[in-house]
């Protein structure tokens, strides 16, 4: 746990408070725009790759140095094995590579994971702390990115690709329960829930909880696939 008691006491987090509202509506005019935009933004694809990489690669480095100059970075929880860590490190490859296979796992597993942590985030330190700010920036950036490849570069999400995301998946949190039980860590909150409410708390208790994540995850890969199904019929 992160030592900066004082900082959680003068910027406390409130789920769902008008700060949190306030990215939340951030977040949807976001995605609007990228959609009303997807023609003309073409033009200017290079230099909105540029853009996304580097603003996402600088907030997280310099969450990193953030951790480490307050002398709370610690392999327990700094590793990138949180679920939109992954997704954010898929991200980067994603601005730099135009990989299609990329796109397909950080779709899946990106837009799910951080639409979870944007409406039910595990923060504790709110508005105006320069954590509030990364959190929910990152987050979103995550989504906005994988929609800028669907609705501008035009790549679609696949069957395929959902069962090679779902593999992804599995493979990450076999690595993220080995690293647990050497640190001693919570990633990808598989050694338990999140302090903060979420949708874990409706899974029953730990172990059970893991394995309802199995189904819930194919289920929620199902949905996000399931308009573009529709769309080639």
């Amino acid at each position: 746990m992160i030592s900066f008691n004082h900082q959680y006491e003068e910027y406390p987090f409130i789920i769902f408070s008008f700060s949190h509202f306030i990215m939340i509506g951030l977040f949807l005019c976001g995605i609007i725009f990228i959609y009303k935009c997807r023609i003309s933004l073409r033009s200017f694809h290079t230099e909105i790759r540029y853009f996304l990489f580097t603003v996402l690669f600088v907030l997280e480095l310099l969450y990193h140095i953030w951790l480490y100059t307050g002398g709370a970075w610690d392999i327990a929880f700094a590793l990138p094995l949180h679920l939109c860590s992954v997704s954010l490190i898929l991200c980067l490859v994603l601005l730099v590579t135009g990989s299609e296979k990329v796109f397909q796992m950080v779709y899946f597993i990106g837009v799910i994971g951080a639409t979870m942590a944007i409406f039910t985030p595990e923060l504790f330190l709110g508005f105006p702390h320069f954590r509030y700010y990364q959190f929910f920036i990152t987050h979103m950036l995550i989504i906005w990115i994988c929609l800028y490849y669907v609705f501008v570069k035009q790549y679609r999400p696949t069957m395929k690709g959902m069962l090679l995301s779902f593999i992804f998946l599995n493979v990450c949190s076999f690595l993220a329960m080995m690293v647990n039980k050497c640190t001693g860590g919570n990633y990808m909150f598989l050694s338990y829930k999140p302090v903060n409410g979420s949708i874990l708390d409706y899974l029953g208790p730990y172990p059970i909880y893991i394995a309802a994540l199995e189904g819930v995850a194919l289920i929620l890969f199902t949905l996000i696939l399931v308009p573009f199904l529709i769309r080639r019929e």
